[in-house]
């Protein structure tokens, strides 16, 4: 609705709403968290009365506002909105409103798209905010200039979407990460002026921000108010919450991102636009649990979102690496198909000349001195087991001792002067360029359709450093993330029914702009699970379980060398889109059993698993985990209760179980389907004792207000427990 008298615009959905003021020259953010509810007129003045703060001494002249387009015509002295030159003038951005619509959306949310004019610059800015029925806010501008203007191109610096932050969110945390160690949380007060993470890796990388959130002192995962912006954008990013001494406004700072763009990257020239990713911003008042409630049910009410089971999936690069002999992936496959596998993935080594990971990226063609029949006799073998075929690219990336590099030289991104070290032994294949893309459609579509390829894991695993290409050096990391989106849009409209997943050296780019296009997610190339409860514990506040893959792998991690028992590796990857890494001819009967008995397990609960809510216990310490999945009706839950290493306490006392129903009557079991865990105890608790044989009856005030004293497990274990109603 908008209201007439006040002039405001409202967006609302699931709790949250968002309040802009249709003032001129630029309209202004009135309110975005909490809904309050259906504005009167009368409410919307006094909304709109309070907005204004006192002027300050040795100040403008007038109250300060935080804008939608924040620039220094405002009187705003942090990040602007745009920043930007024409020839060396037109430096002081002063757009004004034009124009605004709104409409509303039946399943609640809607859209109000704001029309805003920067005459010296020649400039027509579009600023759209979208409520999701999830209560997740998508940000987005467009900036076009105009057919008429001057023949002098506009060169674009920056644009930062902003919105605002009240003075209890005070608190900031975002992630970082190395190779095997991505998403991991770090946190800081919040003082003034600007923290700011900028991404120059060519993609989110493994250090990724991921996603800003700020909020109240202590916010947990289930208390506390929190804010939250993520950046949906495959390339270089920005992620900023900024504080000022004389605040935003009556807004005590300001959290936003965007592109970052390099000196030069965007020059628009008349007639030509550029348009931001979205960043989509979300609140809670339940903590970051329910902040990924929201960015759950966004991503799940999208019309692409997986529909079918996840399957199991089984790859082949921990099994077999680059020795791709026909006899033994055929025995690899009959014993994946006998354990209940239902996706076999053939990993590197099977194209042209790829021996190791020093030559043959980029010939995507099969080997024929390997595969003298190609890749018919292994995908139609896998087929006839009952399971899909996927297949491994790295499309964007070349080696230099690969034919593609020797007669295509120009195709590969690098500055005029000559490239710099290799990464990988690999370049930077320029997918912006005609020729490249078209050439690696053709790759694809051809491979996908001779094969009946049902799956592809589409690696990236070397940064862009010196992203330039073609005459004078000109930046190419946009360019060369919109080619790989359209190149996946091509792909995908030639094969509707193609999944993708996204990898990059394992969870290198995970962002919801790839997600758009893709169907999962290469969580880490580490499978120590003593890693992976803390990686996928994290990756699960933007992602759903069902987009997160997480394979078991050997007794002995690929990349720690780490030892762990296969019920803590199967416990570990069950709560995710699971699969297994390792070459099953080499288990004993014993593991085979327990493999095929996990496959069952996910095959029974993964209903539960990829619909249900996410959560996560705050407990003291790091030490253990309690984290599991429970049904939106809080009818049913999945825990893992995990202990990663020893703790000065003996045992835990009582620990809640969130998401459950108080009110509820429910009964608990500990799975043993895996086997037990092992105990650091002689026996007990009591309850454990009895849901190790059979159903226990417990309340909901028991279960989510008191908790249990829940068993001592040894380090690199982990306890599954189920609940249900009565």
């Amino acid at each position: 609705m908008q209201n007439a008298t006040a002039r405001t615009a409202t967006l609302r959905a699931a709790g949250t709403a968002l309040v802009l003021e249709l003032t001129e020259p630029v309209p202004r953010v009135l309110h975005w968290g909490a809904d309050p509810g259906e504005l009167s007129d009368a409410d919307a003045a006094a909304l709109a009365l309070t907005a204004d703060g006192a002027v300050l001494n040795n100040a403008i002249d007038q109250p300060r506002r935080l804008t939608v387009w924040p620039t220094e015509a405002d009187g705003w002295s942090g990040t602007p909105a745009h920043e930007g030159h024409l020839a060396g003038g037109a430096a002081a951005p002063g757009p004004v409103l034009t124009g605004s619509a709104q409409r509303t959306f039946d399943a609640g949310g809607g859209e109000v798209e704001l029309t805003l004019a920067d005459a010296a610059a020649a400039l027509d800015i579009t600023v759209t905010y979208r409520l999701e029925p999830s209560g997740v806010l998508g940000v987005s501008a467009q900036l076009a200039r105009r057919s008429d203007a001057g023949p002098e191109p506009y060169d674009l610096a920056r644009v930062s979407t902003l919105l605002p932050l009240p003075a209890r969110a005070s608190e900031v945390l975002d992630f970082t990460g190395k190779w095997s160690r991505e998403r991991q949380p770090q946190r800081r007060p919040l003082g003034h002026g600007s923290y700011v993470r900028e991404v120059r890796r060519g993609k989110p990388g493994l250090d990724s921000p991921y996603l800003l959130a700020a909020g109240v002192p202590g916010f947990g995962f289930r208390d506390g108010e929190v804010w939250g912006v993520h950046v949906a954008w495959s390339g270089d990013q920005r992620y900023l919450v900024e504080q000022l001494p004389e605040g935003a406004g009556v807004h005590a700072a300001v959290l936003g991102g965007g592109e970052l763009l390099r000196a030069g990257e965007i020059r628009l020239a008349p007639g030509e636009t550029y348009r931001t990713p979205v960043c989509h911003f979300g609140w809670s008042a339940d903590g970051l649990d329910g902040l990924a409630d929201r960015f759950h049910a966004l991503l799940r009410a999208r019309p692409g979102h997986p529909s079918t089971p996840r399957p199991v999936v089984l790859n082949s690069w921990e099994a077999v690496y680059f020795d791709h002999d026909l006899d033994r992936l055929r025995r690899l496959a009959d014993r994946a198909a006998e354990v209940g596998v239902e996706r076999f993935v053939l990993d590197d080594g099977w194209f042209t000349g790829r021996r190791s990971d020093n030559a043959g990226l980029g010939d995507w063609y099969v080997d024929p001195q390997m595969w003298p029949e190609g890749l018919g006799p292994l995908a139609d073998h896998v087929r006839a087991l009952g399971m899909d075929f996927g297949l491994w690219f790295e499309p964007e990336m070349v080696n230099p001792d690969s034919r593609l590099a020797r007669e295509h030289p120009d195709w590969i991104l690098g500055p005029a002067r000559g490239r710099g070290p290799t990464s990988r032994h690999q370049y930077v294949l320029d997918v912006s360029h005609p020729g490249a893309w078209a050439y690696l459609l053709e790759r694809l579509d051809t491979l996908v359709a001779e094969y009946g390829i049902a799956y592809i894991k589409w690696d990236h695993n070397r940064e862009l450093h010196e992203a330039v290409h073609g005459p004078g050096d000109r930046p190419a990391g946009h360019a060369q993330v919109e080619a790989f989106y359209r190149l996946l849009d091509a792909l995908r409209e030639r094969h509707p029914a193609l999944e993708i997943e996204s990898c990059a050296s394992g969870g290198g780019r995970i962002d919801l702009g790839v997600l758009a296009r893709t169907d999962r997610v290469w969580t880490s190339d580490c499978n120590d699970p003593v890693e992976r409860q803390t990686i996928q514990r994290w990756t699960g506040q933007l992602l759903p379980p069902e987009l997160i893959g997480a394979h078991v792998g050997a007794a002995e991690s690929h990349t720690t060398g780490r030892v762990t028992a296969d019920t803590f590796r199967m416990a570990t990857s069950l709560f995710c889109h699971p699969g297994i890494e390792q070459d099953l001819t080499r288990c004993d009967a014993g593991e085979l059993a327990r493999i095929t008995a996990w496959t069952a397990l996910y095959r029974e609960l993964r209903p539960l698993l990829h619909s249900g809510r996410q959560v996560r216990a705050d407990l003291p310490g790091e030490a253990v985990l309690l984290h599991g999945v429970v049904a939106a009706d809080s009818s049913a839950a999945l825990y893992c209760w995990a202990r990663l290493a020893t703790s000065p306490e003996g045992q835990s006392g009582r620990v809640r179980l969130p998401g459950l129903a108080p009110g509820a009557d429910y009964r608990v079991r500990v799975r043993t389907d895996l086997g037990l865990p092992s105990l650091h105890q002689t026996s007990g608790p009591a309850w454990f004792t009895a849901a190790l044989e059979d159903w226990v009856p417990l309340p909901g005030t028991v279960l989510s207000l008191a908790g249990l004293p829940m068993p001592t497990l040894n380090p690199a274990h982990a306890l599954l427990l189920e609940v249900r109603t009565a």
